[in-house]
């Protein structure tokens, strides 16, 4: 298996395993728990997310302690290598996710999803920038169409409240955020001195680190942790944070495999398997425009990643028949 399959492998792996995350992390926050009083509605995104880290944090250590990495892991913090790692877990989980979760507050979550999808292009800008990780015009296409398609899939008409604008500057400060870490982390792990498995611990130390000692006491979050910590949904946060794990080490994987352009891209077709994943667990219901916008998704992606070779039909339809 070469370079490019083991890492567009590990990308699908990682939006499957992201998309099983976001299904059962949505069910945990529908628990009586989490939607008890305004302020428990507002903050439970935020400290789910810190819990989310804190456990994916934790399966990775015991990971590292199998593989018999966990010191050297942590003394790759101190190399100028993890110090990017580190910018980069500061861009996608405590400056990411915490604008994400305002920007829902203040327009909701179709507009927030909707703006916050057209990540991958951000970061495929600031690639091409500092990278130099080139896209063909048929990759851009691709790449387009995936975003389109969840732009279209996530929104829906409604009025927005007076503080739409900052839900927008919210919104934009996610896309950045996001858009910058699969960047900062590819910069990262150019010089191989920091794996994807020594990132993933870098990544996921640092932003419950950032959630737990700041996040979550600038909102006021402490006065609620403690029920959330003896309740039954802790041992399911952990559960789901092993799914995040799994998640983000197939991401880093790709990042470092393909680039961080075509691991975003796949990345993003988490969309179309949550679609996929809710059906066969919960039975939601799938309706055309949920089909025709997942399809879509998939084959952007597709394009996004295929160099020219691959997308030619006639010599695939001469191999196959050879």
């Amino acid at each position: 298996m070469n370079t490019k399959t083991k890492g567009t492998l590990a990308a699908v792996i990682s939006a499957m395993t992201w998309a099983l995350d976001t299904v059962f992390i949505g069910v945990i926050l529908a628990h009586t728990l989490f939607v008890s009083t305004d302020q428990i509605i507002f903050l439970a995104p935020l400290i789910s997310t810190y819990f989310h880290d804190a456990f994916s944090a934790v399966w990775v250590m015991i990971y590292m302690a199998f593989k018999g990495e966990l010191k050297n892991a942590f003394a790759k913090m101190k190399t100028r290598s993890g110090r990017y790692v580190m910018l980069a877990a500061l861009m996608g989980g405590p400056i990411g996710m915490t604008c994400y979760v305002l920007a829902v507050k203040y327009i909701g979550a179709s507009y927030t999803a909707s703006i916050s999808a057209v990540y991958p292009a951000v970061g495929a800008f600031f690639a091409f920038l500092w990278l130099k990780d080139k896209l063909s015009i048929r990759n851009w296409i691709g790449l387009f169409v995936s975003i389109l398609f969840i732009f279209i899939l996530g929104y829906s008409s409604g009025g927005l409240g007076p503080n739409a604008t900052l839900g927008f500057i919210f919104a934009l400060g996610s896309v950045f955020g996001w858009g910058m870490e699969c960047v900062i982390c590819a910069y990262g792990m150019k010089d191989e001195e920091v794996t994807p498995e020594h990132a993933l611990q870098i990544r996921q130390v640092t932003s419950a680190l950032v959630f737990g000692l700041i996040i979550i006491p600038i909102f006021g979050g402490y006065a609620v942790v403690g029920d959330i910590i003896m309740s039954k949904e802790m041992i399911y946060i952990a559960l789901v944070g092993l799914c995040g794990a799994v998640s983000y080490l197939g991401y880093y994987k790709a990042i470092n495999e393909i680039g961080p352009t075509r691991a975003m891209a796949i990345n993003i077709t988490y969309v179309s398997w949550t679609i996929f994943f809710g059906f066969i667990f919960f039975g939601s219901p799938v309706t055309a425009k949920l089909l025709i916008c997942s399809v879509m998704i998939i084959v952007g992606s597709i394009i996004t990643v295929a160099n020219p070779d691959e997308l030619n039909f006639k010599k695939f339809f001469k191999k196959a028949a050879a």
